[in-house]
């Protein structure tokens, strides 16, 4: 699998209900640890226990939610977009307390996600 097509899922998955910028946020998280970690995108994406999504059952991505993901993705992997997070390496849905959140440095919260590094 290309890492754009693991980025697109990731944002698609993770963030497609979120604005275009909390979107984005969550794609340079991926795109952030793939250079800070020296790995691929998609062994990111796909390290256990990173993202639930990765671990059930899902039905294949469409529409224009899958067609602005892709976009965010190539742009994010192109370097044509601003990373809002200002380097985060870690993001949650507000609607989860993740205990390794206590240990990271909270930078901001973009609509539904909070964002760390």
């Amino acid at each position: 699998m290309l890492d754009l097509d693991c980025l697109a899922q990731n944002i698609y998955y993770e963030a497609r209900g979120e604005s275009r910028v909390g979107q984005e946020a969550v794609s340079h998280v991926v795109v952030n640890r793939s250079r800070a970690w020296k790995r691929s995108v998609c062994s990111i994406v796909f390290q256990p226990s990173q993202f639930s999504w990765t671990m059930g059952a899902r039905k294949s991505p469409f529409g224009n939610s899958w067609t602005l993901a892709r976009d965010i993705a190539q742009n994010t992997l192109e370097h044509k977009n601003v990373d809002p997070t200002g380097g985060a390496l870690y993001f949650h849905s507000l609607s989860v307390h993740p205990s390794w959140a206590k240990q990271k440095t909270f930078l901001l919260q973009i609509g539904r996600h909070k964002f760390y590094k």
